[in-house]
């Protein structure tokens, strides 16, 4: 009985909402899905960073409503317009199009990928 109280006592605390889902995916190296401007989008998440406030995650698109891409591509997506946000089981390898000291997350990189 104890463990279960226990249980949903960490539940209860567990942060909430999309955050804690990408930070997941980034440390585990799982891709997401969400929904982008209209569009099913299947990511390998390498960063997550702020700009006045904003969070924002940097990923390598790698479908595009079930479709490749045209070419490798590492965008930025604000998240607070990824719909219906879930990490896969699906493992990714960080990319070369990633630079974790890229001048453009000037100090507010929360978390990002280690190297493979």
């Amino acid at each position: 009985m104890q463990l279960l109280e226990e249980q949903d006592r960490v539940a209860a605390t567990a942060p909430e909402g999309p955050a804690p889902r990408v930070f997941e995916a980034i440390v585990r190296k799982r891709c997401l899905t969400a929904t982008y401007n209209r569009t099913q989008v299947l990511m390998a998440p390498h960063a997550a960073w702020t700009k006045h406030g904003d969070l924002f995650v940097d990923g390598v698109t790698l479908r595009l409503n079930g479709a490749p891409p045209r070419e490798p591509k590492l965008g930025t997506f604000k998240l607070i317009g990824l719909g219906d946000l879930a990490v896969t089981d699906q493992p990714f390898f960080v990319s070369d199009l990633f630079n974790p000291g890229d001048a453009k997350y000037g100090g507010e990189l929360l978390l990002s990928v280690e190297p493979d």
